[in-house]
């Protein structure tokens, strides 16, 4: 440290301690060695003696192990085959072990091909699951593992394809086969029906059998040999009718579901098989442009229908989640409406009733089947009742024409009966009474003619053909009741009015028929009080219920009969417009023939033979048109001689003319119809009497001096009247000269004309005034 210190002479000082140091261990070293020296001579000396012992020992080594070496080939041969077959033992033990591992992988996947092949798609499926999650783990070091690995996913969509094509297969076969399922399922359900029909007939029987103890035993025997035979019936019918398993197999919609769920897609499965039967029902709802024209395009519609949704609540109930009852009660709420439109269209092209009657009872099957697997279907009932009112006029229609063939083929004469067999023939058809015509012996003639009874069986019959619509509705006999009626008051009012307004007004309908006619609706109306009892015994309903309908018959055949009457006053008029247009009169002869005229002699010929068969009619009907005819001949006779056509009138013609008018007042006054007070009758000709004897007495004076009082002679005489035909006299004397001899020998009576005529025309000039 002091050399360090910046000391002078540090340095020598600190070499020479150095020194001094060394030399110190030197003899230490020195003493050390010479204190071991002679052992370490001792150790030489016996190492050079030991030398030599080594090299005979080498020696001996060397050849002993040259002699081991030698020994120890076999051995080591021996010992390498050892580890060999060790190591080969080890690697079979290997081989083995893995193998064991890999066997049951490839006894799987063998399993898995063998299922594909016999199209075991499901159980293929849960193989490649156990392959997945526990066998193909344990050996996925292995190439073969990762080719299977890469193959399965490729199977499980092949397995899908497959599964899919057989559920087309399945849609298009069920498509195929929904008529016949459906046929087979309304069979079922209508012979149901039919036994529940007659299990309740057969109760009903029962019910009464305790009235007599005998005769009950009796009863129980017979009923349970018809209930016997009624279910071996039902069991024959149900083993010859197939069900909807045995025409359709389900198999492949249940595979393709399991297949589908097990991959997961479930849900994907589900939306497919949905929409593509949603598609078929749309396929099946739509109808055939002609199906309204055969009852077997309806049958076919119907079936299909059924079939579709049989097939639905099969799946509905087999698989869990495919089909729900949402679906199916949404997927029918669709169809309803698409039904209730496609028959409302379709039920109003149809004509036939026969075939209307036909398409009701196809609904009411088709309805109660569908009901029967649980399906609403009210609203089918109630289009029921809207076919019922297109049934109603289809049969409308078809007696419209019923009836106008009858009408065609009268003869619109009474009906005769030569015995008491064609009598009693007559009656069960038609209820006729009148004791004073049974008082007659035969033959005899029934007032009404060969229609009556046809029209009335016709009726019945019309009700017969509107109640079998009624069946099967489910209504109650009041409501039942009520539609025969309300049918039937159709066809009176509405129908046979219509058949009668028409007959009434044919061309060739003559006087006689209209009597007839009229005869006719006077028994056909009393005929239906016979009516609305028979319509109380069909459906069990006293008429004496208070919302039981009337039938309105009595006005419908009073409405034919006014018409009837009214049509015989037109065509009396008609007639006796004939007769005058043939009237030829010579209006300037001098001096009458001294007769009546030959057409008015013929009409009232005629007028009195008309009358004749007026004897059948109501009093007043034939005193009316006897009054009528007698009016429109006085007014047509009139008319005649005010004719602005005709210019001018002789006073012979005028004597003509009143010789024609006292013919019609002898008509008039000889009691043509009965029933008459007085001379109520002439006075139907008081206007032309009163106008023709002014001119003939040519009492002018009374006239215009008595004009105007309630008690004048010529009241009923107009002075525009008497003007006209005073000037069409006054003409006729210049034309003719036959005033001349007057004006020469008498000028005064000249002059009382010009006066008369200046005096009627001032009259009618203050009457226009007035007015």
């Amino acid at each position: 440290r002091s050399v360090y210190d910046d000391q002078p002479n540090a340095h020598q000082k600190f070499m020479e301690k150095l020194d001094a140091c060394i030399r110190n261990h030197d003899r230490e070293i020195e003493k050390m060695c010479n204190f071991h020296h002679q052992g370490f001579v001792d150790a030489i000396t016996e190492l050079l003696k030991v030398r030599a012992d080594a090299e005979k020992l080498k020696v001996q080594v060397t050849d002993t192990n040259r002699r081991l070496q030698d020994a120890g080939k076999e051995v080591i041969a021996q010992t390498e085959e050892i580890i060999r077959c060790r190591v080969q033992q080890r690697n079979i033990t290997t081989v083995v072990e893995k193998l064991q591992l890999c066997l049951p992988v490839l006894e799987m996947y063998s399993k898995l091909k063998e299922q594909m092949n016999v199209k075991r798609y499901y159980s293929a499926l849960k193989t490649m699951e156990q392959l997945e999650n526990l066998y193909l783990p344990r050996v996925s070091q292995y190439r073969f593992c990762q080719i299977m690995i890469e193959n399965l996913p490729k199977l499980r969509e092949e397995i899908k394809e497959i599964s899919m094509s057989d559920l087309k297969d399945f849609l298009e076969s069920i498509r195929k086969h929904s008529d016949r399922i459906g046929e087979t399922a309304m069979k079922q359900a209508q012979q149901q029906k039919t036994f529940s029909t007659t299990l309740q007939k057969q109760n009903n029987v029962n019910y009464g059998r305790n009235m007599h103890l005998g005769r009950g035993r009796i009863s129980e025997s017979k009923n349970e040999i018809t209930l016997k035979r009624t279910f071996e019936d039902d069991d024959e019918h149900e083993e010859e009718i197939l069900t909807a398993q045995d025409l359709v197999d389900f198999s492949p919609v249940y595979r393709c579901l399991h297949i589908y769920s097990v991959l997961g897609d479930g849900e994907i499965f589900e939306n497919y098989y949905r929409k593509q039967r949603r598609k078929q029902a749309r396929l099946v709802l739509q109808p055939q442009s002609s199906m309204h024209e055969t009852v077997e395009g309806y049958r076919r519609y119907f079936s299909q229908i059924v079939g579709f949704f049989v097939v639905e609540d099969h799946i509905l109930h087999v698989t869990q989640g495919l089909v729900t009852r949402t679906y199916t009660d949404e997927l029918w709420n669709m169809a309803l409406s698409k039904i209730i439109a496609v028959l409302r269209t379709h039920s109003s092209y149809c004509t036939d009733p026969d075939l209307v009657l036909e398409l009701k009872n196809l609904i009411v099957v088709f309805a109660d089947t569908l009901q029967g697997y649980g399906f609403p279907v009210n609203r089918l009932f109630d289009l029921l009742f809207e076919i019922r009112d297109q049934y109603n006029e289809t049969l409308l229609k078809k007696w419209s024409g019923l009836f106008r063939d009858i009408f065609e083929a009268d003869n619109y004469s009474p009906i005769p009966v030569a015995n008491e067999e064609e009598y009693k023939i007559v009656i069960s058809k038609f209820p006729f009474q009148d004791p004073e015509l049974d008082k007659q012996s035969f033959p005899k003639k029934l007032p009404m003619s060969q229609s009556v009874p046809q029209i009335y069986i016709q009726v019945k019959e019309f009700i017969y053909a509107s109640l079998k619509f009624s069946e099967s509705l489910h209504r109650s006999s009041t409501e039942i009741d009520d539609m025969l009626r309300k049918s039937t008051n159709l066809l009176l009012t509405r129908t046979l009015s219509s058949c009668l307004q028409n007959l009434i007004k044919k061309p060739h309908i003559g006087l006689t028929e209209l009597v007839q006619i009229i005869i006719n609706t006077t028994h056909l109306e009393q005929a239906c009080k016979y009516l609305e009892d028979f319509i109380s015994n069909i459906t069990n309903i006293s008429q004496l219920t208070v919302h039981t309908t009337r039938l309105y018959g009595l006005s419908t055949f009073k409405d034919a009969r006014h018409a009837a009457e009214g049509e015989i006053y037109t065509k009396l008029n008609q007639k006796i417009d004939e007769f005058i247009q043939i009237a030829d009169y010579d209006w300037t002869m001098s001096e009458s023939d001294g007769r009546a005229s030959g057409y008015l002699m013929d009409l009232i010929n005629f007028l009195r033979s008309t009358f004749q068969v007026f004897t059948h009619l109501p009093g007043k009907v034939a005193q009316t048109a006897c009054m009528s005819a007698c009016q429109h001949l006085s007014m047509s006779l009139m008319q005649m001689l005010l004719d602005s056509e005709l210019k001018q009138i002789s006073m012979g013609a005028i004597q003509q003319f009143n010789l024609d008018v006292i013919q019609c007042e002898l008509f008039a006054s000889s009691e043509p119809v009965p029933g008459f007070q007085g001379d109520t009758l002439q006075l139907a000709f008081i206007d032309l009497r009163q106008l023709l004897d002014l001119f003939m007495v040519w009492d002018w004076s009374t006239y215009l001096a008595d004009y105007g009082q309630a008690t004048s002679k010529y009241l009923r005489v107009n002075p525009s009247t008497a003007l006209t035909l005073l000037e069409k006299m006054k003409d006729s004397s210049k034309k003719n000269n036959i005033f001349a001899q007057f004006r020469k020998n008498d000028r005064d009576k000249q002059k009382l004309i010009e006066t008369v005529v200046k005096q009627l025309r001032s009259l009618v000039n203050g009457m226009s005034q007035h007015t």
